[in-house]
């Protein structure tokens, strides 16, 4: 008879959690809906796209410790089963590419830091994201043209190994020196690589240039996103999107586990309910809210997409690179599992998606600089318990920029908030109040059904 009271408290006890949940959420649907108008403040701004900057740094570093170490066990690629939590703080195991050798960023999986005084390094996670706010902000647009990203890319990207640049972003490249413009550079027909996960790496920064008008975002992200991305894996990347826009309409009086999953709800709305994309999404959704572990909810996920290729997966048939392990979708798939299971807790949702497996520098990073720029610098470095260095040097991977490719995030957020006093006023209608150092921006509610 205890133990049947006790399963009754629990089921109520998780009722009433669920429920107030659920009206937590309804709440912050219903806020959003009364907003006629959005007005940020400029310094505000400053600080979270530093923070967004310095996450993603952090995060990126960290998840290239494990990045490529376990792909999955199908074929001719064996890497032993997938990373668990207690692999945190133990030593990393090679990547497909390392023949044999552990990482040499840190031999153990654990984070990656960069104190004063030293200087974080550019990746592809970071860098054409530099190159895009550089090109926004040099030609004085909001819409790069596909004659600016060409001249950027041809510009600023190296076009010998190693140029850092995953499978469709090269051929984006090899595309582009034989005179070819977006968006025909991720035509299937010439880029055979074009659902792979290369846009992911590149776009999510254009949802900041537009805050909370996920419609301008879009927009000002079509091309950049088309130049190396098609079909799902340019609807993954425009999911990123819409989620970094609007993370500056959220209601802030909530947790951010909070925030998160209502900005995961808002972006799910941009999927077609018949792609492959919301069926992964509704997926992992499903399989955080039974409460099983983030470990096992990857390996489910591993066997349904990877394995069997259910709802519409097949990427594995084209038999490309490693069984489709750079490929947009279960790299998605794998960034829903530190999202759900993260909680809102940067430090976890970067220990999660370091040790989810196949390119796990990716979602760490997208993670991380969402995160990040909603908790501002400040709230980076309370979380970490710690300060970091705030240098960046872009000429680790990217060439022709000025001072030899040495910047700082102070000078990066500032570049940005030019973007957007542009963004506010020529593409949304908006005003920049000087003299409140702030940004007035009219509220639209966007229909996403109309971009099926």
């Amino acid at each position: 008879m205890k133990h049947y009271h006790l399963v009754v408290l629990l089921l109520l006890t998780t009722a009433a959690c669920n429920n107030q949940q659920e009206n937590s959420e309804q709440e912050a649907d219903q806020v959003t809906e009364d907003i006629q108008e959005v007005i940020i403040s400029r310094d505000q701004y400053r600080n979270q796209l530093y923070g967004f900057w310095l996450g993603e740094c952090i995060a990126n570093w960290t998840g290239l410790v494990t990045e490529m170490d376990k792909v999955g066990n199908i074929g001719e690629v064996k890497t032993g089963d997938f990373y668990t939590r207690e692999d945190w703080g133990k030593p990393d195991l090679p990547s497909i590419f390392s023949n044999g050798q552990p990482s040499d960023i840190s031999p153990t999986i654990d984070f990656v830091f960069r104190s004063e005084g030293e200087v974080w390094g550019a990746d592809d996670d970071t860098d054409i994201e530099y190159i895009y706010q550089h090109l926004l902000l040099t030609n004085q647009t909001s819409n790069l043209t596909p004659e600016q990203i060409q001249e950027g890319w041809l510009k600023h990207i190296k076009h010998e190994e190693e140029n850092y640049l995953w499978v469709s972003n090269q051929r984006v490249l090899d595309l582009m020196l034989e005179g070819v413009l977006p968006p025909e550079t991720s035509d299937p027909a010439r880029n055979e690589h074009f659902d792979m996960i290369d846009a992911q790496l590149t776009t999510e920064i254009f949802g900041l240039f537009a805050p909370a008008r996920p419609d301008v975002a879009l927009e000002m992200a079509h091309l950049p996103i088309r130049t190396s991305a098609r079909k799902e894996a340019a609807e993954i990347s425009e999911f990123y999107v819409v989620m970094h826009s609007l993370a500056s309409k959220v209601d802030t009086s909530a947790s951010m586990d909070q925030q998160l999953r209502w900005l995961a709800r808002q972006a799910r709305e941009i999927l077609p309910d018949s792609s492959y994309t919301a069926r992964m999404y509704d997926y992992v959704q499903e399989k955080y809210e039974s409460r099983i572990p983030w470990e096992q909810a990857r390996d489910s996920i591993y066997y349904r997409y990877q394995v069997n290729q259910q709802d519409g997966y097949d990427i594995t048939s084209r038999n490309i690179y490693c069984n489709g392990c750079f490929a947009a979708g279960i790299n998605y798939a794998a960034s829903l599992v530190s999202l759900f299971y993260g909680e809102g807790d940067i430090v976890e949702t970067i220990k999660i998606g370091a040790l989810a497996g196949w390119d796990s520098d990716n979602p760490t990073a997208t993670w991380g600089g969402l995160l990040g720029f909603m908790l501002g610098k400040d709230g980076v470095e309370e979380a970490f318990g710690r300060e970091f260095s705030n240098q960046f040097n872009i000429h680790r991977t990217r060439q022709n920029f000025p001072n030899d490719g040495i910047d700082t995030f102070e000078n990066m957020s500032s570049k940005g908030l030019e973007i957007i006093d542009r963004v506010v006023q020529e593409e949304m209608g908006g005003t920049v109040d000087t003299e409140q150092n702030t940004w007035i921006i009219p509220a639209e509610e966007f229909d996403f059904s109309q971009r099926y």
